[in-house]
């Protein structure tokens, strides 16, 4: 893809200036098999039990809501063959911890290093929030300067009911607490953005 504004460098480098971790990726299969190696590096997340002791889990689960059904079934199969569990749906019964949310992003914006996701699903809010890495593929073609440039799309796609639109930008991070930064608290500790020519 040509990039005469030079767009894709500059939502990497603002991406990147806000502890996201940016990748490029040939394929969606490519972009499969990097959440897969992401997983299985990573430790098993940890639940919270009604004591409010956290405890790790055995098993490690991916969620990918919103995939087309021949991308989630594939990616499923995937995840099988790994060990890996695999959720679409029914988030609701993993709210105490989803090792992996991939998700597709709708927009970016290289201005801020921002992703747009049409979250108007609730598995797909979900999947972005309650994951301790939320993995986002996002397509260059899709990347604009700044928000300005999406305004008319965003009142567009805000005549559907119900709408909730997502901009997230870099990993989930807070001061709130006696102005000490603390990452993870209300979202993901990590966010990785892997771009791609085209899906």
């Amino acid at each position: 893809m040509k990039d005469p504004d030079g767009l894709c460098d500059i939502f990497k480098r603002k991406a990147m200036a806000v502890s996201a971790i940016v990748k490029d990726v040939d394929s969606l299969d490519n972009a499969f098999e990097y959440a897969i190696e992401i997983c299985k590096k990573k430790e098993a997340c940890k639940m919270m039990n009604p004591g409010f002791d956290s405890q790790a889990k055995s098993e490690k689960i991916i969620s990918a809501p919103g995939l087309s059904e021949d991308m989630a079934e594939k990616f499923a199969d995937i995840c099988m063959e790994q060990g890996i569990d695999y959720a679409q749906d029914s988030l609701r019964n993993h709210l105490s911890g989803i090792d992996i949310g991939f998700t597709t992003a709708d927009w970016g914006i290289a201005e801020t290093g921002t992703l747009v996701i049409d979250s108007s699903m609730e598995e797909l809010r979900l999947a972005t929030m309650i994951s301790e890495i939320h993995i986002a593929v996002l397509q260059k073609s899709r990347i604009v300067k700044d928000s300005y440039e999406l305004e008319d799309r965003l009142i567009q796609s805000m005549q559907k009911s119900p709408n909730y639109m997502a901009f997230i930008t870099g990993a989930s991070r807070t001061a709130d607490i006696e102005r000490v930064l603390a990452i993870g608290v209300h979202g993901p500790l990590e966010l990785h953005i892997l771009m791609l020519e085209d899906l």
